[in-house]
């Protein structure tokens, strides 16, 4: 499978250079991609923030050190929490979503009926698709970034009354545009494994309903581990080359 998700990848970055470009598709996945997940990331992301608040507070209140509360939760969403939780909820959400519909499509004859019309299938249903996921993981982040924060300070108010502005200048105060951006830069491979993965296995499935159920459960299953794995490869890359 590796090779053939290879080959499928390399076709789908030659094919995206070449015109004719379908934007109009493409906005449309970026619309049901993106803004149809940023509910579900940004409640999500306030659930972690909180949560993180919480832990933090229960480990630096017996070192004197609650102060560090607000730096702590922004570095630790910032920095790899968010990235890595982002990936997985739209991974859950659109990775399930692209498998399925695609694999729908597949079973139904729906992709044969798109060449027979002169359409390259290939390009209108995997490249737009691959290009939303690319386009829409970094805005969901950095919302989930925010939303998180926001947990965690709402969190904070409620134990020690802190000012939302004394808490955004302590989070926000010893970052840099150095711990924003490479984070930032690993969701484009968040969401290049999203959709390559979830288009592959549903552009490619066979056997019916059973096929679709397959390609849904195996989209999210192998895009959620590539993501956890390829996480761990280049936080390693960042910590290299921003030491």
């Amino acid at each position: 499978m590796a090779g053939d998700l290879g080959l499928f990848g390399l076709r789908t970055v030659r094919l995206s250079v070449h015109p004719p470009f379908e934007f109009g598709e493409i906005a449309s996945q970026i619309v049901e991609i993106g803004w149809r997940s940023s509910v579900l990331v940004a409640v999500g992301g306030f659930a972690v923030g909180a949560v993180l608040a919480l832990q933090t507070r229960a480990s630096m209140a017996s070192f004197g050190a609650t102060a560090l509360i607000p730096q702590a939760v922004s570095f630790g969403l910032f920095k790899d929490v968010g990235p890595l939780v982002t990936g997985l909820l739209v991974s859950g959400r659109v990775g399930a979503g692209i498998g399925a519909e695609l694999a729908v499509m597949r079973v139904t004859e729906q992709v044969d009926a798109l060449e027979a019309l002169a359409v390259n299938s290939f390009k209108y249903l995997v490249v737009t698709r691959v290009i939303a996921c690319i386009v829409a993981l970094p805005v969901l982040t950095t919302i989930l970034d925010f939303a998180g924060v926001a947990g965690g300070w709402l969190t904070e108010w409620v134990y020690s009354r802190i000012s939302i502005s004394l808490f955004l200048n302590e989070a926000f105060d010893p970052m840099g545009w150095s711990d924003y951006i490479p984070p930032i830069l690993k969701t484009f491979v968040f969401g290049l494994i999203i959709g390559l993965v979830s288009c592959y296995i549903g552009y490619n499935a066979k056997g019916g309903a059973e096929g679709v159920g397959r390609a849904s459960t195996k989209g999210v299953v192998i895009s959620s581990v590539l993501i956890i794995l390829s996480d761990v490869i280049l936080v390693k890359a960042i910590q290299f080359w921003y030491a």
